[in-house]
């Protein structure tokens, strides 16, 4: 461990937030977890526990390691006292701006003047996020990608006041945890979902203007364009209602007509078809 940011907070115990947390414990930092629901918090250490098993037994790691990563991390409901003692606190809770923007000054009221403050938010604009704080230029985001253990790439995103200094260390700080960070700028969707969310929307307007069916798309995609993953099936495993929400602030942000999110994806979500979390989207 290299970096300054040794005692880290993650905020949400979901599936971004336990692998978040999962990562960190892993490579030597002391993490708390922390979610106001205990059952939540119960269930991200028993997937962590279930992720680092998967490793021993593909002998990446040993017993002892797994003993000591989940020897790091304390879990909490308390979040001012979660807080109070840690250099890096990293939020990754719903992405609902009004919930991440309450979060934000429950961080800042009570985590140390000089800590930093992290997003791992996937499209909500850093510079919002900073402006409900009193610490801008500490405010940065650290977009990680699912499964967070597995997946290398992390964005890193400046806010219109993030100091150059906060930017380089937590660039140092992905490094140090084994991921390829990449710096970008604060737009709608960053780089990540600028890019992909009109891709799955395009194959989702593809699949509701008949131009073909669900795996026809999707084989074009894979087999045609070497994507791992088809389109749709990919939306399937983020979540139709978190490609909505990202789509809704590309469209909002840009008012541009191309960022509408397509009609069916709309009535999807409103059905509470919303991919693997409910057994039912396109597959």
């Amino acid at each position: 461990m290299i970096s300054s940011y040794q005692k880290v907070a993650v905020i949400g115990a979901g599936t971004m937030g336990n692998g978040i947390a999962h990562v960190f414990a892993m490579k030597g930092y002391d993490v708390t977890l922390v979610d106001v629901a205990p059952a939540a918090l119960e269930r991200a250490l028993a997937t962590i526990d279930k992720n680092l098993g998967r490793m021993v037994s593909k002998e990446r790691i040993t017993e002892a390691d797994k003993a000591a990563t989940l020897g790091r991390i304390t879990t909490s409901s308390d979040l001012a006292t979660a807080v109070a003692d840690r250099n890096l606190v990293v939020e990754a809770a719903t992405e609902r701006f009004e919930l991440k923007s309450q979060i934000f000054q429950q961080m800042d009221a009570h985590a140390p003047a000089d800590a930093v403050l992290a997003t791992n938010t996937s499209s909500i604009s850093i510079t919002r996020l900073a402006a409900v704080t009193k610490r801008s230029a500490k405010v940065i985001g650290m977009h990680f990608f699912n499964p967070v253990p597995v997946m290398k790439l992390v964005e890193v995103i400046n806010g219109y006041d993030t100091d150059k200094a906060v930017t380089e260390a937590v660039m140092d700080l992905s490094k140090d945890l084994g991921k390829v960070p990449v710096s970008v700028n604060d737009f709608p969707g960053f780089v990540s979902n600028r890019v992909l969310m009109p891709m799955i929307n395009e194959a989702i307007y593809t699949l509701y203007e008949g131009v073909a069916g669900v795996e026809e798309i999707d084989t074009v995609m894979k087999l045609g364009m070497a994507h791992p993953m088809g389109p749709l099936r990919l939306a399937d495993f983020i979540g139709l209602d978190v490609c909505l929400a990202i789509m809704e602030v590309l469209h909002e942000g840009f008012g541009n007509p191309k960022y509408a999110p397509c009609p069916l994806l709309r009535q999807m979500v409103a059905a509470g078809h919303l991919g693997d979390k409910t057994g039912k989207g396109f597959y």
